[in-house]
C-alpha cells in the first residue's frame, strides 16, 4: 500500500514538473506583452495595452492573421473532407494493404517538420504552386487530415452499424443514411478534428517559411521573422494571442471530447 502512495506522488510530481516546465515560459511572454516600454526587457518599466493595439491595428499583422485565419480554415475543410470518408472506409472495409495505408497517411505524425517542407519545397517549386496561398493550403491539409483521420476512427469505434442497416432498409441510399444518420452521430469526433486540424495550421511555421512570400506570411511566421529581425514587444502581444485562441479552441476540444465519450 505504501508503494502505491508513493508511486502516486512520484506520477503527480513528474506531471507537475511537466505542466511547469510547458507553462512557466507564459509568466515571462505575458508581462513583456504588456509592457510601455519598446524593448523586451524585465523588469518592465510600466504597463500598457499599446502593443496589443499594434498588433490589432497595424497592417502587417492584421494581413498575417487574415492569412492565417484564411489558410486555416481552408486546409480544415479540405483536411474534413478528405479524412471523414476515409476513416469509414478504414475502419468498416476489410481490403489488402488496410494497415499498410493507414500507415502511410499517418506519416505526416512521425515525420520530422522540416522534412515535410524540403519534401513541399521541392514539389511546389516543380509544379509552379510556390508562393501561393492555396500551395500552403494543401500542404497544411495534408499536415491535418491524420489528425481529422484519428479522431473520426475514434468515433466509428462506438458507432452501431446497425443503425446503417435500418437506414438501407427503409429505402435510404448510402449518401443519405451517411449524411442524416452516420455524420449526426460522429459530429463530436468530426468536430474536434477540425478545431485540431485548425489549431496544427495556424500555429504552424516551419512548412509556412518555406512555401509562402511576404505577401502570405501568416501570424507564426511573422512572429518568427520579428524574432530575427526587430525585437518588439508586439511580437510577444501576438504570441499571446496566438496561445490564448489555441488554449480556447482546445477547451472545446476536450468538451466535444467528453460528450462524445
Amino acid at each position: 500500500m505504501r508503494v502505491e502512495v508513493w508511486r502516486g506522488w512520484l506520477a503527480w510530481g513528474i506531471t507537475a514538473l511537466v505542466l511547469a516546465y510547458l507553462v512557466l515560459p507564459l509568466f515571462v511572454i505575458v508581462p513583456m506583452s504588456l509592457t510601455s516600454g519598446t524593448n523586451l526587457t524585465l523588469p518592465v518599466p510600466g504597463w500598457s495595452w499599446r502593443w496589443f493595439e499594434v498588433v490589432l491595428t497595424d497592417p502587417r499583422w492584421v494581413q498575417a492573421l487574415g492569412n492565417s485565419l484564411v489558410v486555416g480554415l481552408g486546409s480544415t475543410v479540405l483536411a474534413v473532407s478528405l479524412a471523414t470518408p476515409a476513416a469509414v472506409g478504414l475502419v468498416w472495409g476489410r481490403f489488402p494493404g488496410r494497415g499498410l495505408l493507414l500507415g502511410l497517411i499517418a506519416t505526416p505524425l512521425v515525420l520530422p517538420i522540416v522534412i515535410l517542407a524540403v519534401a513541399s519545397f521541392g514539389f511546389y517549386a516543380t509544379v509552379g504552386l510556390m508562393g501561393s496561398r492555396s500551395g500552403l493550403i494543401l500542404a497544411h491539409a495534408g499536415l491535418a487530415a491524420p489528425v481529422v483521420l484519428t479522431t473520426v476512427m475514434a468515433s466509428l469505434q462506438s458507432f452501431d452499424r446497425g443503425l446503417m442497416r435500418a437506414a438501407a432498409s427503409l429505402g435510404a441510399s448510402p449518401m443519405t443514411a451517411f449524411r442524416r444518420v452516420l455524420l449526426p452521430l460522429i459530429a463530436p469526433g468530426v468536430t474536434a478534428g477540425a478545431i485540431i486540424a485548425f489549431i496544427v495550421s495556424f500555429d504552424e511555421v516551419v512548412i509556412a517559411s518555406y512555401l509562402t512570400t511576404a505577401e502570405q506570411r501568416t501570424l507564426p511566421r511573422m512572429i518568427f521573422s520579428g524574432v530575427r529581425e526587430s525585437i518588439s514587444p508586439a511580437i510577444a502581444a501576438a504570441a499571446v494571442l496566438l496561445v490564448l485562441f489555441s488554449a480556447a479552441l482546445l477547451a472545446i476540444v476536450t468538451a466535444l471530447q467528453r460528450r462524445n465519450g
